[in-house]
Parts: structure tokens; C-alpha cells; sequence
């Protein structure tokens, strides 16, 4: 059985939740970081130097930590994967470049209007901040929404890419800012929706 050490409602956590659903496989979840603590403990850092989560940890013993590293890994050793991690180049490129593009370019405007509406108590708002971080966010999912056209999913079909940035995106749809219509976006938000893991591991309310 794969154990997954970290809190449910870490958007790191949740993407590789949304993927061992898909995958059906087994595996349990031990509460890490956030106010369940433990990652900063010696058998926490013995599996993972960093205080964060999450962190797999096979049945083997072998630990694993990075989200989009895990994935990565389930996929490829998971009976199932291949459907969601496509084992030709090309197609594992288009898969890796939304996967990188997510942690290098959304994951930090996204980070900053999170923690502003729902991290932070309202009179230590910092909103100039975050409407800068709206108006980077904004650009981000046009793109996205750009790439959509004419497509189900990221890469084609449903793939670890869009597992990587759906967190993100259940964020978006939720969290109180100004939203332009985009209809690409709204459709594969919907379609996500859809799915019973993502209902159940990432579109989560409320925001915590």
C-alpha cells in the first residue's frame, strides 16, 4: 500500500490524491504539515529534508517528495499511468512542459491571492499586492484557455498536467477576485468537475 504523509487540504497534496483515485490504487494518507505539524520531526525529515508536503512513501520503503515529482513517478510505475503520462516523447513533453509552466509561472500569483482572501485576516490584507497578482493570474489562464481550444485537456487527454494545475484552477473559480469570461477555461473546469476524484479531492469547499 502507498502511504501519502500531508494535510487534504494542501493543493500539493491534493493532486496526488486526484491521481492515486484515478489510479485506484491503494494507499493511505497520515496528516503532515500545516497545524498537524510533524515535518519538521526526525522520522519526517529522514523521508524528506524539506518542511513540506507531501511526501510518498512506497511499500518498499523508498520515499519520495516533490508533487509533481510524485506524479510523475505513480504514473510511470502504477498499473494504469500510461493513460494519464503518455510514454512517447513527444507526448510526455507536452505533459512536462504544462507541469513545469504550472510551478514556474502560476503557482506564485495564485500562491499570493490564496493566501490574501484566505490565509490572512482582513485587516492585514495586502490587496494592492494581490491585485497585481490578479492581473498576472488573469494573463496565466488566458493562455491556458488559448491552449484549450479544441481540446478536452491540457495535453489531449486527461493527463497529470491537468492534475498539476487543477488545484489551481478550483482556486480560481472559487476565490473572490474578478474573472473574465473565458470560455475554455469554464469548459474544462466543468469537465474536471466531472470526475468523481477531482469533486471529491481538489474542488473542495470552503478554501482552507
Amino acid at each position: 500500500m502507498l502511504t501519502i504523509w500531508g494535510r487534504d487540504n494542501s493543493v500539493n497534496v491534493m493532486k496526488v490524491l486526484w491521481l492515486v483515485e484515478e489510479l485506484k490504487a491503494p494507499y493511505s494518507r497520515i496528516d503532515a504539515g500545516g497545524a498537524f505539524g510533524r515535518t519538521r520531526d526526525a522520522d519526517y525529515v529522514a523521508m524528506n529534508p524539506n518542511p513540506s508536503v507531501p511526501t510518498l512513501v512506497m511499500p518498499n520503503g523508498y520515499s519520495l517528495w516533490e508533487s509533481n515529482s510524485i506524479l510523475r513517478f505513480l504514473a510511470r510505475t502504477q498499473p494504469g499511468g500510461e493513460k494519464f503520462y503518455p510514454r512517447d516523447a513527444e507526448g510526455a513533453g507536452n505533459v512536462d512542459r504544462w507541469m513545469d509552466w504550472t510551478l514556474a509561472s502560476l503557482n506564485e500569483p495564485m500562491r499570493v491571492i490564496f493566501w490574501t482572501f484566505v490565509r490572512t485576516p482582513e485587516a492585514e490584507r495586502d490587496l494592492a499586492a494581490a491585485g497585481r497578482a490578479r492581473d498576472a493570474a488573469e494573463r496565466l489562464w488566458r493562455i491556458v484557455d488559448a491552449q484549450l481550444a479544441g481540446r478536452n485537456f491540457l495535453a489531449g487527454e486527461l493527463s497529470i498536467a491537468d492534475m498539476a494545475m487543477g488545484g489551481f484552477l478550483h482556486r480560481w473559480f472559487s476565490l473572490p477576485v474578478a474573472r473574465p469570461e473565458l470560455p475554455n477555461l469554464r469548459a474544462w473546469y466543468e469537465r474536471l468537475l466531472a470526475r468523481p476524484a477531482y469533486a471529491a479531492k481538489v474542488a473542495v469547499l470552503p478554501l482552507s
